[in-house]
């Protein structure tokens, strides 16, 4: 369910897209985010980095889209975003001796150091290589092309890499101590 609300706004973009416009849609994407940020802010008093990183940026890139009525703006917010995750995942890592994967994920896999970094590596490389990609099809493909593959082909890539991820670390997950009754 969780999955479903962070892409609500995402959601709400393609289907505003469809409906009328890139212009359109970009409003709506900045009044969902909003939205969104808001509802987590009431609920828990507190919102992540990532959620306040992506409202900063849908609220630029989207205002400059809309004032300017430039698409490109927009088309950049995703690629910003996963090269900022990658700079971040790289940067904590390298500086400062802090491995993000590590945090998000060593109460369910025990792994060796050296594989700790491998995963990070290989998610540094996994959103350099999505905000390529994400350039590549938004300037060099319609528009609508471009919605699509925000909505299903950047989330079928993410959704595979985190199956692949999963194949790999199965063998280090803790099992399930179950409890004898």
């Amino acid at each position: 369910m969780k999955f479903l609300f962070d892409l609500f706004p995402v959601i709400l973009f393609f289907i505003a897209f469809k409906a009328f416009d890139v212009y359109v849609a970009t409003l709506v994407v900045i009044v969902a985010t909003v939205a969104q940020v808001a509802f987590i802010w009431l609920k828990h008093r507190k919102v992540g980095a990532i959620q306040w990183t992506s409202l900063a940026m849908v609220s630029f890139l989207g205002t400059a889209t809309i004032l300017l009525h430039d698409e490109s703006f927009i088309k950049w917010k995703p690629t910003i975003l996963y090269w900022l995750f990658a700079g971040t995942i790289f940067v904590a890592d390298r500086f400062f001796k802090r491995n993000v994967i590590r945090k998000m994920l060593e109460e369910q896999v025990r792994l060796p150091d050296p594989l700790w970094r491998k995963l990070a590596n290989a998610w540094t490389l996994f959103f350099l290589s999505m905000g390529c990609l994400n350039l590549y099809v938004a300037f060099n493909f319609s528009t609508d092309a471009w919605v699509n593959f925000k909505l299903f082909g950047g989330m079928g890539l993410l959704i595979a890499f985190i199956v692949a991820q999963a194949v790999f670390l199965a063998k280090y997950m803790e099992p399930e101590h179950e409890e004898n009754t």
